[in-house]
């Protein structure tokens, strides 16, 4: 007979993964998988290097289940996500697949916030995938991680201030491409 493991709670789930319990671990992957891959996917464009980068995610959080400190519902999520920014992250400077020079394309340096009302999610998903690397990032930490720029500029070996431009330069193209896409879709 198997084990129901939606019936644990987080703690529990935790505990038996520490454990070596191969059941909670598959559960703990199909649980926490597709939600995990969209957080790697906010950095890394290719799948397949996203499929790669979560297989590390998942390997790191299995062996390091033990140290992780349960402080309620949703924070086993949180610890997961961080590590998988963290590992999203190092892939990329690994990689050497960003910078953080300015692009052609002609943008202001500051923008207004991008009225997203009437963009379907998904084509600004990728809107924001299609964003040069370094703009995508700080963007992503930025916004989603809720990082400082003190903190961006930290994790990526940047200036504060090329970290405050990129974001700017970041919101200010994405503005541009809304712009663009409500332009062409106006009569939709």
């Amino acid at each position: 007979m198997t084990k129901n493991y939606g019936r644990y709670k987080e703690n529990d789930l935790v505990e038996m993964v520490v454990k070596k319990d191969r059941g909670a671990m598959k559960f703990l992957y199909d649980r926490y998988a597709e939600y995990l891959s969209a957080v790697c996917g906010r950095y890394i464009a290719d799948e397949n290097d996203r499929k790669d980068v979560l297989q590390e995610c998942f390997i790191k959080i299995f062996m390091s289940l033990s140290t992780f400190e349960y402080r309620g519902d949703g924070s086993l999520k949180a610890w997961m996500a961080r590590i998988t920014v963290n590992e999203s992250l190092k892939f990329i400077r690994k990689s050497a697949t960003y910078s953080f020079i300015e692009y052609g394309e002609n943008v202001p340096d500051t923008a207004d916030e991008p009225e997203v009302e009437g963009v379907p999610d998904d084509v600004i998903n990728k809107m924001i995938l299609s964003l040069p690397p370094g703009y995508r990032m700080v963007f992503n930490l930025y916004v989603f991680e809720n990082k400082s720029h003190k903190e961006i500029a930290r994790m990526l070996n940047i200036g504060e201030s090329s970290s405050a431009s990129q974001f700017s330069r970041a919101k200010a193209l994405l503005a541009k491409r809304i712009k663009e896409y409500k332009t062409a879709h106006k009569n939709d």
